[in-house]
């Protein structure tokens, strides 16, 4: 059988914490921020972990992390 492939887009955009959990940057941070305020433009430079729903269909896309 013939090894699975990782996807590369995703392997980009997600880390893989020790734990095995998978972490991601927050969207809406990059353009059009003058009409966000100061502590929503704060809290979109935290990373956050991935929820269980998404993280089984991540292991699939990431096979070999």
């Amino acid at each position: 059988m013939p090894k699975m492939k990782t996807h590369r887009g995703t392997a980009k955009r997600v880390k893989i914490t020790g734990t095995g959990k998978f972490k991601r940057h927050h969207a809406y941070c990059s353009h059009k921020l003058a009409c966000k305020s100061a502590k929503q433009k704060r809290n979109l430079r935290q990373s956050t972990v991935i929820g269980g729903a998404d993280a089984g269909r991540l292991s699939k896309l990431l096979p070999y992390s």
